[in-house]
């Protein structure tokens, strides 16, 4: 029923949209999906982008609302990091990669650690849907997050911002920038903060009523040096901070019927131990830049690293048996990256070629659990120390093909090396277990070809067909069930992603749709260890994915506004057997069978706002360890949002109200033998806030 009222809203937008008098000029929209300033009519796929003014009237803080906003992607803020799902693809645990790669400012963010960037002072967010590998690289299966902030200015400028709300939740942001020197010397800092007691009591003796609390601080600064017109550097230096206690949902019993869970047996709690999970990214970013007469040269060197330290109750409930029992996971990644890239500054055949390299080095140890067997704790631990290496050669040209059709040829080669020494150590009723060790290396190589013909009707249509390879890196997993290399390790996730599209600008609406099927193969599938509490990657040889996403705005008039995007997606196995049990025609977990958010917008000459957000998910599958690996499905759910506003001078005066009637509805789930971890939508948020700009 949910289904067929998202079906039927959007169609009556978009039938607006078909018919609506056009009273408003839209802006033309650049964006730099193919590493060069481009207008969005003139690049061959599909795009989402976010402005400015959406940014601020929504009040986008994070990934995940970032996602909430495009077509057929998922985002689950789990337990050691967050992971993204987007058109039948998911997060490869073991090589730390999300299918959709983040991208500030040339830097990328592409392991489920790094998902909690600072959005502080972005001008524009474009979100690249389908494969990206051509580009972008190794890890860009799915899409890519392209990030750009503002560019200073002589003038210092900037702005403060606080927001508070319910279950003690406060929000504090700076930024500013501006000239030392005219011209030739810009700095500029970024500061944020967030706190929230959260919405689960504990209620077990001894330990933090706050079950599941967060503290987040995001600290960057830049310089940029522009001695002449056409050189550029600018340094970038970024410190993130986050801890997080207990996840948003329960343990539950795993004999219950999924959608027979609510959130309200969520908000009353018993952990018997203290749970975090604190993660500390550093990063550092030199970007320089020169232009010629006919080309630009581009150099992006980074360096980031990532700590986490996370420690869980091994049952997520009070249990006499397993009262003190606890899993963990303590990781250092260090990374290298380094880009060399030329693109043309022709208007008629444009290209862009240049080199890639990274390094990066794991340090996980100890990783494992506790638990109880035959009476006595049985206690697993493994440490590791694995290495990557890559290096690829890239390149892309577009090539006019008469007054209307443009011809788009790319490839990226790239070489992967990875090696890993990995020692598990065990022990049962304070009994050693001998260890179990492997030493591995390996590398793979792989073509990465891209090609999209466009056809431009006329200035207000394009239309436009592509297909492209991409891929995941393979890789070891870091808790051994064996000492047999062949049993540690899976192989890269390949995907032929065919895509059909047309983008439609007019004065006052834009409409944007796309067909797309993308085959897959060795997809990179989940398998449990030690009852449930560490798990192991291997491959599923095939599955696939097909849909539609559609997307559009439509100004009614020059203050009222209507927007909104719908994704559709059948993603299902099409050759997967675990050894127990076979997923041939099962769909695909952890993706929603439709997203869609859509609504309105007013901001009136005084100054004057206010929004009424919608957003939507259908039914999603996961996988039922406890109960023979089998896959249940978990209803979807739709939430409303509302914000009403007041701009006056330099001040935003605002207040808000998120999930307005307090829907709830599950997001992840994990069960193993005894139990399973339910996780649930954010309840009703309400609150207040104040920004002022200078």
């Amino acid at each position: 029923m949910l289904k067929k009222k998202n079906i039927i809203l959007f169609s009556l937008f978009v039938s607006s949209l078909l018919f609506a008098n056009e009273t408003t000029k839209l802006e033309e929209i650049t964006v730099s999906a193919n590493k060069m300033e481009e207008n969005i009519q003139d690049v061959p796929q599909s795009i989402t982008v976010i402005d400015e003014e959406t940014i601020e009237q929504k009040g986008i803080k994070n990934i995940s609302d970032i996602v909430k906003e495009v077509p057929n992607m998922n985002i689950l803020n789990a337990s050691n990091g967050s992971n993204i799902s987007f058109r039948g693809l998911n997060t490869s645990m073991f090589t730390n990669n999300n299918p959709v790669v983040i991208y500030i400012d040339g830097v990328p963010y592409y392991d489920r650690f790094d998902l909690n960037p600072s959005l502080a002072n972005v001008e524009q967010i474009e979100v690249l849907r389908g494969p990206q590998g051509t580009l972008y690289g190794k890890d860009a299966i799915g899409g890519v997050i392209n990030i750009i902030t503002k560019s200073p200015s002589n003038e210092w400028h900037g702005t403060v911002g606080a927001e508070y709300g319910n279950d003690n939740t406060f929000n504090t942001k700076l930024n500013t920038s501006g000239a030392i020197v005219n011209n030739k010397l810009f700095a500029g800092i970024n500061g944020s903060f967030y706190h929230t007691d959260g919405w689960i009591e504990n209620h077990y003796s001894g330990m933090d009523k706050d079950a599941n609390k967060k503290n987040d601080r995001k600290t960057s600064g830049f310089l940029l040096y522009k001695p002449t017109d056409e050189l550029s550097a600018k340094l970038t230096l970024a410190d993130n901070y986050t801890k997080n206690y207990f996840m948003d949902g329960f343990s539950s019993d795993p004999s219950l019927d999924i959608n027979s869970l609510k959130r309200e047996d969520a908000e009353n709690a018993n952990f018997d131990v203290p749970a975090f999970d604190k993660t500390k990214v550093k990063s550092q970013a030199l970007n320089l830049s020169y232009e010629l007469e006919k080309v630009k040269i581009d150099s992006i060197t980074t360096h980031k690293k990532t700590d986490l330290d996370a420690e869980f109750d091994t049952d997520n409930r009070a249990d006499n048996a397993n009262d003190g029992l606890r899993q963990w996971n303590y990781t250092e990644l260090d990374t290298w990256s380094q880009e060399l890239k030329l693109s043309s500054k022709n208007q008629d055949i444009k290209w862009v070629t240049g080199l890639y390299f990274d390094k990066e080095n794991r340090k996980q140890g100890p990783y494992g659990a506790e638990q109880l067997y035959l009476g006595a704790v049985y206690v697993g631990d493994a440490y590791s120390d694995s290495d990557s290496k890559t290096q690829a050669i890239f390149g892309q040209t577009m090539i006019p093909l008469g007054e209307d059709f443009e011809l788009t040829l790319g490839g990226r080669y790239q070489k992967i090396n990875k090696e890993i020494d990995v020692v598990a150590k065990s022990s049962w009723a304070g009994m050693s277990i001998p260890d179990v060790s492997y030493e591995d290396e390996k590398t793979w190589n792989t073509f990465l070809p891209k090609a999209a013909l466009s056809y431009k009707l006329n200035d207000n249509l394009t239309t436009y067909v592509s297909v492209s390879k991409g891929y995941m890196p393979g890789g070891f997993n870091y808790y051994p069930s064996t000492s047999n290399d062949q049993d540690n390790t899976f192989e890269p996730q390949k995907s032929t992603n065919y895509e059909i599209g047309a983008k439609y600008i007019g004065d006052s609406f834009a409409l944007n749709t796309s067909i797309f099927r993308m085959d897959i193969e060795d997809i990179h599938v989940y398998k449990q260890l030690m009852g449930g509490t560490v798990f192991a990657t291997s491959n599923a040889k095939k599955a696939h994915s097909q849909g539609i996403e559609v997307d559009g705005t439509y100004f009614l008039t020059d203050n009222l506004s209507l927007f909104g995007a719908v994704g559709l997606i059948q993603a299902k196995y099409d050759d997967y057997d675990n050894g127990t049990r076979k997923y041939d025609g099962e769909k695909i977990e952890n993706t929603p069978s439709y997203t869609a958010n859509f609504g309105i917008s007013y901001l009136a000459n005084s100054g004057l706002y206010g929004r009424l957000d919608f957003n939507a998910r259908g039914n999603t599958s996961y996988l039922d360890g406890a109960n023979n690996d089998r896959l249940i499905r978990a209803d979807g759910g739709i939430t409303a949002n509302t914000k009403i506003g007041y701009r006056i001078n330099n001040w935003d005066i605002y207040s808000y109200v998120n999930n307005i009637t307090d829907e709830d509805y599950v997001t992840s789930y994990m069960s193993k033998s005894g139990s399973s971890w339910v996780g649930f939508n954010d309840p009703r948020r309400f609150g207040i806030g104040a920004i002022y700009k200078f």
